[in-house]
């Protein structure tokens, strides 16, 4: 195998490699957005939940 040969196959390896490593974080990304989005949603709810709560008279409040 010539010098030249073996530089065009490293050179495939690393383009590769490269393309993998892009796939990887355009799959990442995804997670971590859909992962946000969750954890808002979530956080959302915990507050309405929260307000809900505020609202409702309490046991031990005497309303006059």
């Amino acid at each position: 195998m010539s010098n030249s040969g073996k530089n065009q196959a490293d050179t495939e390896t690393i383009l590769m490699a490269l393309d993998q490593i892009s796939q990887t974080i355009e799959v990442m990304t995804s997670v971590v957005g859909r992962l946000r989005s969750y954890m808002q949603q979530k956080e959302s709810a915990a507050l309405e939940k929260s307000r809900e709560l505020d609202a409702e008279p309490h046991p031990d409040h005497i309303i006059h």
